[in-house]
């Protein structure tokens, strides 16, 4: 081993799951090009990158605990992915990384503690135990010239290499070298690569893999062939080839045991094919795939075998989105975070994907962080993300998560708004059809234009700009300062009304908050009403009880 090269911690193994997120990136197109089996839907790169994206938000999301436990950052990428895989290559990519956090996890134990490092023997165990385990999911039935062929030939060239006593380093690019020799020896192996001129596209992603190890540990990225398909010229009869399945269906599925996995095995199979069932590291939960034409009776199938939880139903075709195949479910998404359950069921009602502040967090601190983002954006599923932040993410964690999911290949279109009566304002002018850069500019303008303040109880003596305060009195606040103080809630909520609506307005949108009691949020409601009638005609007012903390009332002008 080069003195220069750098061992494989939990640092390097986050590093490297960053570089393989990044290369799978800039490979997605190769990748998904080559795809021809099982079918051809060009989604291998796409699947491989939303799966290894959500083990990578898994990881981040336990960087407090364990930092220097190389097992333990193994097992949340292992876990990340298995809750996440899409496709058939992402449960075997789900199941490589398992093969990881299994190998470390043996020799941490062996060792009686924490492991610091991954050594060429561990590395070579990881990639056999991937094998067995990719293996496993398919049933036991390993097809040549697939992606375990390439894995299997990159196992044993790590292998030769810990029993000969070299390095890391050495072993991570022999086990390269290895998969590269195998990889183009696919199509002799796989008539349909072999008609395609095509090699496997699985197997150019393990190779994206290897390579981005290789580069993490040594600095150094080898140079590869470009692979594209070259299809040979066939007689018209034989290119009538069986009609592929309409459906793709993945679900996680819990209280399963190994006799209920083998009978669920045998009925998707009956429906289908491209069948992968893999196992996580708990006893009684599984990862499940097929493709069919029955997409209902593969989730029945489910449910007589456990619970199935994240069920996913993609068309095996792009169609006219031109988005790949089981690589986002959806073109566009709005996620906006938000604090209550009324808060939660209104915005998901108009269409939003939620992320909510820990229930647990006091009202101040319960700010969502740069990972909570990165994770929430990439379980939407879409390939374009407008975000609303709704005063609930600091700028910095707003800036960090969207520029980590832009990098990973998600457009991700931060609205400014600082209220969730201002992302209301947003929502209701989004346009999925429109252009995200039209989209975002109108969500932004209109949130913008939402005139907002806040109504809060004091809780101590003190001097603001509109006078002192006492404890209980009601304050009204807008631009972070007090302009309104008022013997109780309703009237300091009527002083701020009557400034926010001093230049017009045709909608007032009242949330009210957890510390009012529905009876107490429905009298105040009717109260606010009456006034806006009386002293505002011709401005409708809406007011919804969302439980969210601090803020006894958000109130919106539009």
């Amino acid at each position: 081993m080069n003195t220069s090269d750098r061992p494989l911690d939990a640092s390097a193994l986050r590093d490297w799951a960053h570089t393989v997120v990044s290369d799978l990136i800039t490979h997605i197109d190769e990748i998904n090009r080559l795809n021809v089996f099982p079918v051809p839907d060009s989604d291998t790169g796409a699947n491989m990158l939303f799966t290894m994206r959500s083990a990578l938000a898994e990881a981040d999301s336990r960087s407090g605990a364990g930092n220097d436990d190389v097992a333990r950052v193994a097992a949340a990428l292992s876990t990340g992915a298995l809750n996440g895989a899409r496709g058939n290559s992402g449960v075997i990519l789900s199941q490589i990384l398992r093969g990881i956090a299994d190998a470390t996890a043996s020799s941490a134990a062996r060792a009686g503690g924490t492991l610091k490092a991954i050594d060429a023997a561990v590395l070579a165990a990881a990639l056999w135990r991937g094998v067995e385990l990719v293996v496993a999911s398919m049933g036991g039935k390993e097809i040549p010239g697939t992606i375990v062929s390439v894995l299997r030939a990159a196992a044993g060239a790590a292998e030769q290499c810990a029993d000969a006593g070299e390095g890391l380093a050495q072993a991570i690019t022999a086990a390269g070298d290895a998969a590269v020799v195998a990889l183009e020896k696919t199509p002799e192996q796989l008539d349909v690569l072999a008609e395609a001129g095509a090699v496997d596209a699985g197997g150019r992603g393990l190779l994206v893999l290897l390579d981005a190890l290789r580069s993490t540990i040594t600095g150094h990225t080898p140079a590869r062939t470009v692979y594209a398909p070259s299809p040979r010229p066939v007689a018209a009869e034989a290119a009538i080839a069986r009609p592929a399945p309409q459906f793709e269906v993945m679900y996680l599925l819990a209280g399963c045991d190994a006799a209920k996995a083998d009978v669920l095995r045998d009925r998707l199979a009956e429906l289908g094919d491209s069948v992968a069932i893999a196992a996580s590291d708990t006893e009684d939960s599984y990862s499940v795939h097929v493709h069919t034409d029955d997409a209902g009776a593969a989730v029945e199938a489910g449910l007589a075998a456990g619970r199935p939880s994240r069920i996913v139903i993609s068309a095996l075709s792009s169609g006219s989105s031109g988005l790949p195949a089981g690589g986002w479910t959806r073109e566009r998404a709005v996620l906006a975070v938000v604090d209550g359950d009324g808060a939660a069921e209104l915005f998901a009602g108009e269409g939003a994907s939620v992320l909510r502040p820990s229930p647990d967090a006091p009202a101040p601190a319960a700010e969502i962080s740069a990972h909570q983002l990165v994770r929430a954006v990439v379980d939407t599923g879409a390939a374009q993300v407008m975000v609303l932040p709704n005063g609930y993410v600091a700028a910095e964690e707003l800036v960090a998560g969207c520029t980590a999911a832009i990098g990973w290949g998600v457009d991700v279109v931060p609205v400014p708004t600082g209220s969730m009566v201002q992302g209301l304002a947003a929502l209701a002018v989004h346009d999925p059809a429109s252009p995200a850069v039209d989209d975002g500019y109108t969500m932004a303008r209109a949130a913008g234009a939402a005139r907002h303040g806040s109504v809060r109880i004091a809780t101590e003596h003190a001097l603001t700009w509109a006078g002192s305060c006492e404890p209980g009195d009601g304050l009204g606040i807008a631009g972070d300062e007090v302009l309104i103080v008022a013997q109780d809630v309703a009237a300091a909520a009527i002083g701020l009304l009557d400034l926010l609506l001093a230049s017009g307005g045709d909608l007032v949108t009242v949330l009210v908050g957890a510390d009012t009691g529905q009876e107490e949020a429905a009298a105040l409601g009717r109260t606010l009403e009456r006034h806006i009638h009386d002293h505002h005609p011709g401005t409708e007012l809406v007011a919804y009880y969302t439980g969210h903390r601090g803020d006894v009332l958000l109130i919106g002008v539009e």
